[in-house]
């Protein structure tokens, strides 16, 4: 596939449900420094968009049975994060316990941490290794 003839550029937007839109989306603004807004909405400061730093995504499926996340969500997200150690500490210090496993983290990889927003979504925080 080559130039302009129809391909996707990236990922443009990443919807959840909510029993409390805003709550979820003030989680994510507060916990993880992302523009997260309720549907229809822009976030209190008037922001839309979320500008992410350029950089790779992984789209990938796994098998139904998979144990990677908990079985009863159909998705996982993942974020590409610096400062993971910075950022779990303050996600435990809001309330939001971090899962670690060494088996996790590989050099060639990077380091990985889970958490759940405060509806049990899966997230896992992904510190690529450093170039």
């Amino acid at each position: 596939m080559s130039g302009s003839e129809g391909r996707v550029l990236g990922i443009g937007g990443f919807f959840l449900r909510s029993r409390d839109p805003w709550a979820l989306a003030a989680w994510y603004r507060d916990n993880l420094g992302m523009v997260a807004s309720k549907a229809g909405e822009p976030d209190p400061e008037g922001r839309w968009m979320w500008e992410q730093e350029a950089g790779g995504t992984v789209f990938s499926t796994f098998p139904a049975d998979t144990d990677y996340w908990q079985t009863e969500r159909q998705v996982m997200l993942n974020l590409r994060v610096t400062g993971l150690d910075d950022l779990v500490a303050r996600l435990e210090a809001a309330g939001s316990p971090v899962e670690r496993r060494a088996e996790w983290d590989h050099p060639e990889v990077g380091r990985f941490g889970r958490v759940q927003d405060p509806e049990g979504n899966p997230i896992e925080l992904w510190e690529p290794p450093a170039a």
